[in-house]
């Protein structure tokens, strides 16, 4: 389910990108904003190895004023920021040589459907049970035969991403995305001689993911069979 109330938040962050850009000269502009946050936790020979989290944002602004073009962006979506970077972008653009072939699309050009591509997802996980995740996956690999002799570990993933594109011809759109993983990375050794291989299963949906078990028997399979 999209997040419409935090999409239409960053829609008028972008759209105060595109006003102040007018107001300092631009003659066009496109600006985009982006924010992630996700958890990412491995183990490793039976032990947690690196639990993970991180929340990032980042906007950025393309000034055009004729054909010359400049850019700028920042992680501080505060109004003076937002002034100062526009303000960055237009002061590189002065400083450009002439593109003929800088600009926006034509406006015939842009997107006017939007459908749902059923992206969002979100996987409602705890770190603890992430390192449960991981614990069985690797098992399943290391269990799996006595030449199975090490393991680079076993990793699950989840992040969850808003996007949000405008431009001063009147795009404005933004929509939610997440992505969901568990991995795992084994290391088999035969007559003193050793090969690694892997497994890993990925979706929007963490429903649709592969159980850790069969991801990590897998891993094992694949490096006995090199």
């Amino acid at each position: 389910m999209q997040n419409n109330e935090e999409i239409n938040r960053l829609k008028n962050l972008v759209q105060d990108l595109l006003d102040e850009s007018r107001k300092q000269g631009a003659t066009s502009a496109e600006a985009g904003l982006s924010l992630d946050k996700g958890l990412a936790v491995t183990a490793r020979l039976g032990e947690v190895e690196t639990i993970e989290y991180h929340c990032d944002q980042a906007l950025g602004v393309t000034v055009y004023r004729g054909k010359r073009k400049g850019s700028s962006s920042t992680n501080d979506f505060s109004p003076d920021s937002i002034r100062e970077t526009v303000k960055a972008a237009c002061s590189i653009a002065g400083f450009s040589s002439e593109d003929d072939y800088a600009g926006l699309p034509e406006q015939h050009m842009l997107a006017t459907q939007f459908p749902d591509l059923d992206n969002n997802h979100a996987w409602d996980i705890e770190a603890s049970s992430a390192i449960d995740i991981a614990l069985e996956c690797e098992e399943a690999a290391r269990s799996l035969h006595v030449e199975i002799s090490n393991s680079e570990g076993a990793t699950v993933n989840s992040h969850q991403g808003i996007s949000v594109l405008g431009n001063s011809l009147g795009f404005l759109q933004g929509g939610q995305s997440t992505r969901h993983s568990i991995s795992c990375s084994v290391i088999g050794e035969r007559d003193g001689k050793m090969q690694r291989d892997y497994w890993y299963s990925v979706s929007r949906n963490a429903q649709a993911l592969e159980s850790a078990s069969d991801i990590g028997i897998k891993a094992a399979q694949r490096t006995l069979q090199r």
